[in-house]
This record gives C-alpha cells, sequence and structure tokens, in this order.
C-alpha cells in the first residue's frame, strides 16, 4: 500500500511539475526579420513574468510548415498574412487571438563601403550597381515573403525581367542580408530592420508604397499551445511597453489594443 502510495505521489508531482514547466515557458516561431525586436523584448518580458521565451526564426514559409508537421510552436508570427492564413484554413491557431501587430519597408541594400549611395529603379542604375557578373540577394520569390514582396515590386517596376536572371535566393530575409553584408552580393532587397541591425550595409534605396502590398506581421497564438505563456506575451508584445523594441528596429506598430 504505502509502494502505490509513493508512485502516485511521484505521478502527480511530476504532472505539477510538467504543468509549471508549460506555463513558465512558451516557444515563438517567428519570421527571421523580428529576430531583434523580438528577442529584446522576450529578454523584457521574461523579467517582467519570469515566463521563458523560446524563440526559433526562420522564414514564414518553413515555420508554418512546420507548425502543420506537429512542431510544438505556442506562438507563430508571419511576415506576410498569406502563411498565417494557409494555418488558419488548417484550424492551427486560435483566430481570436489573431492580430496584425506590425508594419515595416522594402529596401534595398549595398555594402556599407559601396560607392552608390543611392540607386534608382532603372534597368540602367541597376545594371552600374550591379556590375557585370554581380548577384542582387533577396528571399526565394515563390515562398519567402521577402521573396515574394520583392518579386511583386520589380514586376510592377518594369524591372523584372532584368533582375529575374541576376537573382540570388535566400532561404530567409536574413540569409539575404548576410550575402550583402560579406560584401558576397552588391545588392539584396530587405527589410527595413533588417538593414538597421547590421552596420555594414547602408539603405541605397526605398520602394514605393505602391509597388507592392504592404508589408504586415499577423501574430497568433496555435491551437496546440500549451499553458498561458503565449497569450501572456503576445499581451505583452501588444502593449505600450513593447513598442520601443520595435520602433527602433525600424518596424511601425499597427496594433496596440492592450495597454
Amino acid at each position: 500500500m504505502r509502494s502505490l502510495i509513493r508512485t502516485g505521489l511521484a505521478a502527480a508531482l511530476l504532472l505539477v511539475a510538467g504543468v509549471a514547466q508549460a506555463a513558465d515557458t512558451a516557444t515563438v516561431f517567428a519570421a527571421a526579420s523580428l529576430k531583434n525586436a523580438l528577442d529584446d523584448a522576450g529578454k523584457a518580458f521574461t523579467a517582467q513574468s519570469g515566463i521563458a521565451i523560446r524563440a526559433s526564426y526562420a522564414a514564414s514559409s518553413a515555420l508554418a510548415r512546420q507548425i502543420e508537421a506537429g512542431a510544438p510552436a505556442d506562438l507563430f508570427a508571419s511576415a506576410d498574412l498569406e502563411w498565417m492564413d494557409y494555418l488558419a484554413k488548417k484550424n492551427l491557431i486560435r483566430p481570436n487571438t489573431r492580430v496584425n501587430l506590425l508594419g515595416n519597408h522594402l529596401v534595398l541594400i549595398a555594402p556599407r563601403d559601396a560607392k552608390e549611395n543611392a540607386v534608382a529603379f532603372t534597368p540602367e542604375a541597376f545594371a552600374k550597381a550591379l556590375g557585370p557578373d554581380g548577384r542582387l540577394a533577396t528571399g526565394e520569390v515563390n515562398s519567402v515573403p521577402i521573396g515574394k514582396y520583392a518579386k511583386v515590386a520589380f514586376e510592377k517596376l518594369g524591372l523584372w525581367g532584368s533582375i529575374q536572371p541576376r537573382l540570388a535566393q535566400g532561404d530567409n530575409v536574413r540569409a539575404a542580408l548576410a550575402l550583402v553584408s560579406r560584401g558576397e552580393a552588391p545588392l539584396g532587397v530587405v527589410y527595413e530592420s533588417d538593414a538597421r541591425s547590421d552596420p555594414s550595409v547602408k539603405i541605397v534605396g526605398v520602394f514605393p508604397a505602391d509597388s507592392h502590398p504592404p508589408v504586415v506581421y499577423p501574430f497568433a497564438v496555435t491551437t496546440d499551445a500549451k499553458g498561458e505563456g503565449a497569450q501572456r506575451f503576445l499581451d505583452y508584445l501588444r502593449s505600450a511597453a513593447a513598442k520601443p523594441f520595435f520602433e527602433a528596429q525600424g518596424f511601425s506598430v499597427l496594433d496596440s489594443g492592450k495597454q
């Protein structure tokens, strides 16, 4: 009898420990461009709440497919609406938690020591900046949000035909940023927040706002989220306390419903 009681107590303690761990941790799958801002916001939130934030950063497309395959994410932050819609259609997010939290801008970057300080959106200007063999770095244009935005913008500006053969397409926006930062590509298309995060690059052009759909970052708690940590972190991200972390990286805050 004592043995059974001890076994039951041990099982109960393990169950309580598991619940406590779930409540004290939130796993966030977020677009690569959010890394600096979310890392800073996560540290501040953990110091305030005691809830640890575990973040995995990659292209929104890759993260959405990982969640679809059963990866244990509690909160998803996408760099475009399409991949959040993708999970919504599969009932993998909680609709009542979804919020379009942030906006961003599409920019053209070059290495910090490049001669050009401004590149006009003309075939001649791009040909000069790229040189005979240079590539333009961005994300994969059929799935990665930054690449999709870039393709639409170049098509709208009448540049796609000349730019498409010169592309170096990365797995995510930070991969494209790294190519320019290391001097391996003379030009790149990234978000303003990425350009601000790396002192080895400079902005040499800002895409006209009407050349592509607005860059919007939707956030949502996943259907299988454990505990309340994800919702509490999302509430924090919508608060006035988190706003400076995003604005410091070049994001615009579209929603601040929780004060």
